[in-house]
């Protein structure tokens, strides 16, 4: 039987609450008994035994409700704060991550010594003409469908996020180049075999890519530098393709408007 993380995550919280009761009751127990024997030791035998029966029921009388009511409120709190931490990395429209989220988690994977791997940047093609015929409304929609496919395609361990606007990345540990140019193919070829009819009316959907792959130690504001021209560059060799390149190879791009 396969138990999905959020199933995990709730059983893991409730024995947690257990845990707190349990060793929370037998903690009052403990105390309530040593106090009473300390206490009462001058007691007659059969008081003294009554003393101690009675330090052993009644903290499992007050103690487990109070342990229970506790950590339930507290498993409460925890969830609370795990929604909060979510919000506050996904990208509340696309259910990305957030260019901050998904940056921080690009650098912290580099700076433990990921020394390969690759960087896309993907931009929704000709994304002004779809808000202008279709209204902001069916361009949100354009957007989850894009992030959508782009999910629909990635391995576990990748990472997605929204940059900004109509911009995404994705973050690939331990491809090379073959393997970056294979993932932003099926990324485009996903994105086009999506459906988008706004008002009934069928529209494809597009993407440029442009990529940068990394084999040996990288920054992130490099790879971003370098993806973010090829990019450029595939928006001016007509838009719906892809440029990857190594950083190694990567040849400077004017990127100065041509008259």
């Amino acid at each position: 039987m396969h138990l999905s993380p959020r199933m995990v995550n709730s059983a893991h919280g409730w024995s947690s609450v257990a845990r707190w009761t349990i060793f929370g009751t037998l903690a009052c127990i403990l105390v309530a008994i040593v106090f009473n024997a300390v206490m009462f030791h001058d007691l007659a035998p059969e008081a003294l035994q009554r003393a101690l029966i009675s330090s052993t029921v009644l903290p499992i009388l007050m103690a487990v409700p109070l342990f229970l009511y506790l950590g339930i409120r507290l498993r409460g709190l925890a969830i609370t704060n795990r929604r909060l931490g979510l919000v506050a990395r996904t990208d509340g429209l696309t259910a990305c991550l957030n260019r901050g989220a998904f940056t921080a988690k690009v650098e912290t994977q580099l700076s433990e010594g990921r020394d390969s791997g690759a960087l896309l940047m993907i931009d929704a093609d000709n994304f002004k003409v779809i808000n202008d015929l279709f209204g902001h409304d069916n361009g949100d929609e354009a957007l989850m469908i894009i992030a959508r496919a782009i999910r629909g395609v990635l391995r576990a361990g990748d990472l997605v996020g929204r940059m900004g606007g109509e911009e995404f990345a994705v973050f690939m540990p331990g491809v090379d180049k073959s393997g970056a140019e294979a993932m932003a193919e099926a990324i485009r070829r996903s994105v086009n075999h999506s459906k988008f009819a706004p008002d009934g009316r069928n529209h494809r959907l597009a993407v440029s890519i442009g990529g940068a792959v990394f084999d040996q130690p990288s920054s992130f504001a490099e790879l971003f530098r370098i993806a973010d021209q090829r990019l450029y560059g595939a928006k001016r060799a007509g838009r719906n393709c892809a440029n990857i390149q190594y950083t190694t190879d990567e040849p400077a791009i004017d990127l100065r408007k041509r008259a």
